[in-house]
This record gives C-alpha cells, sequence and structure tokens, in this order.
C-alpha cells in the first residue's frame, strides 16, 4: 500500500500514549473546503462545525428511508441476517448485541446509505477532499441495559493504533430511532476538538478486544475531561430519527448509559479523506483488525444522489 505522502517522513504532530498526559494545540484545519453559495451545507452550518466540531442536521431521511433502514437493522440484530461473528461487539456482561461492524459490507441498503450525497457529500466538502469509509458500524443501545461509552478522541485511536496521519476525517451518525436527553444520547464538548489530549500509558497488544466493550487505554484523565468541560462545557446531540449529526475526529464525546425503556440505534459512518489513509500505527506494535480500520481501499467512495426507499 502507498503511504500517504503527509507520513513519508514519518513525522508525528499528534504524539500520544506518553509517560504523562500532555495537552497539544491542533495544527490541522477543521473545515478543509471552501465555502460558497453552491456548498452543501450552509455558511452558518460550516462555521458552527468550525466552531464547535459539530452540526446536527435535521430531517435529513424521510420516514419512509427510516423505516426501510430499521427493518434492515432488526433483521442483523435479531441473527436473521447472517454476520461474520467478529464483526459483532455483544454488551459487556450479556449477549445483547452492542455494535456491528462492517455495515457497508454487510448489507445493500446501508452501503447506499454511506455513499449518499446528503451526507458523504457534505463530508466531502467539510474535509475538502475525495473520501473513502475508514469504518462502518451499526451501535444499539438496548432499553434499560444499554451501557455507556466514555469520553473519548476518536482520532487519538485512530493515529495511534490504525496510523491515520492528520486530523481530517469526520464521523456520521445516522438516527434510526429518536434519539432524546434520557437515552442515552451523544453527548460532546463544543470546541474541544482544536486541542489534542495526548494520553498516557502504552497500547497493550490486542487492545481493541477489551477496549471495543470497555475503553481504558487512550482516554483522557479525569482532570483533563473536568478541565476540558469547564472550559468548553458540555452539550448533547439529540434528534427525530432521520437526524444526522456530523461531528469532526478529534471532538470529545461520550454517552450516558440508557436505564429508560426506549432503546436507541443509530448507523454510524466514519469517512476519512483520501489523502489523509493511514499507514503504520503510531503508537501500536501493530495496526486494528480491518474490520476497525480499513486499510486498503481501492478507490474514493462513489457519491449517489436519491431517494434510498
Amino acid at each position: 500500500m502507498t503511504m500517504p505522502a503527509t507520513q513519508a517522513a514519518n513525522q508525528d504532530d499528534y504524539p500520544t500514549r506518553l509517560p504523562q498526559e500532555q495537552w497539544l494545540e491542533r495544527k490541522d484545519p477543521t473545515v478543509w473546503g471552501r465555502w460558497s453559495p453552491e456548498a452543501p451545507l450552509t455558511r452558518a452550518e460550516t462555521n458552527a462545525f468550525d466552531k464547535n466540531g459539530f452540526i446536527v442536521l435535521n430531517g435529513v431521511f424521510s420516514p419512509a428511508e427510516i423505516a426501510a433502514l430499521q427493518h434492515e437493522s432488526a433483521g442483523m440484530r435479531s441473527g436473521e441476517t447472517k454476520l461474520a461473528p467478529e464483526n459483532v461487539i455483544t454488551e459487556p456482561g450479556s449477549d445483547e448485541v452492542r455494535t456491528v461492524f462492517r455495515l457497508d459490507e454487510q448489507n445493500a441498503l446501508f452501503d447506499r446509505l454511506a455513499r449518499d450525497k446528503r451526507i458523504a457529500g457534505r463530508v466531502s466538502f467539510l474535509l475538502g477532499d475525495d473520501v473513502y469509509l475508514h469504518q462502518s458500524r451499526l451501535n444499539y443501545k438496548p432499553g434499560f441495559t444499554g451501557k455507556e461509552f466514555y469520553w473519548h478522541s476518536d482520532f487519538e485511536t485512530w493515529h495511534a493504533e490504525d496510523g491515520m496521519p492528520r486530523m481530517r476525517a469526520i464521523s456520521a451518525s445516522v438516527l434510526l430511532t429518536d434519539n432524546d436527553a434520557l437515552n442515552g444520547p451523544l453527548m460532546l464538548m463544543p470546541g474541544s476538538h482544536r486541542t489534542f489530549v495526548a494520553c498516557a500509558g502504552e497500547t497493550p497488544e490486542d487492545n481493541h478486544k477489551t477496549s471495543l466493550k470497555r475503553q481504558e487505554i487512550g482516554v483522557p484523565s479525569q482532570d483533563s475531561l473536568t478541565k476540558m468541560a469547564q472550559q468548553f462545557g458540555v452539550d448533547y446531540a439529540a434528534g427525530r430519527a432521520g437526524t444526522v449529526i456530523l461531528f469532526d475526529c478529534n471532538t470529545l464525546h461520550g454517552s450516558n448509559g440508557n436505564i429508560t425503556p426506549f432503546p436507541r440505534s443509530n448507523a454510524f459512518f466514519v469517512y476519512n479523506a483520501w489523502s489523509n489513509r493511514v499507514g503504520a500505527p503510531y503508537a501500536a506494535k501493530a495496526p486494528r483488525p480491518a474490520f476497525l480500520s480499513s486499510r486498503d481501499p481501492q478507490a474514493p467512495l462513489v457519491i449517489e444522489s436519491g431517494k434510498l426507499a
């Protein structure tokens, strides 16, 4: 695989997994594209993403489209759709499905969703480049038992363990159910994307086997999280099914557990700039498996228009 030009010199602008935690200033833009009236986001939306590190886009997908996606999602969770065992993560302490990986490779409708102009087109504009899927997954948070996702920056893991050179990736969460303040919605610290928390500690071998259920390595200390929250505040991103949340790879985020009777499920796509393809890990002996980090994409995504259903 050809290494990206940004990594050819083996320069690491975001060293992490250090003896002591450090705060580093972000060295990359948040919005790489140049806004114009023809852009797929308004100037206000673009500025909000640049300032806060995320935006919430309401009503992107219709009730009919969401119903079709929910039907496919239910089949995967129930076992009706056969899934490779390595692509399924269960809740800590139970057999309840927590995450299904390689979503685009296992279901044609979700593959089409990943390529949709309403998501991928907007992300491509923000990143100023063609894009490919670094990772895709279906996140379930069942009623009563859905566990929390602890505070973290995705880029810290993608850089340390996958070899992603720059902060030039965006996550898109497509809400397949209503997400509200009570059933464990995505929480974010607006503005935190401008500071990289270089975490303390070494990466254990096969760290992903435990971190997918409970992440302990590569997360900021409670002292850093407290200072970040005091500086930036904590917000949550909620919406009706059909909403799309876009957030920068370095925005600190997490979610509470769900003890309500109302389950939460979201489709999740990580788009990386084509020029930012991964290479050798920066702070791990070996890269994570391909279902967590696309190692050798053949071409950028072909973005498609039109309704899903």
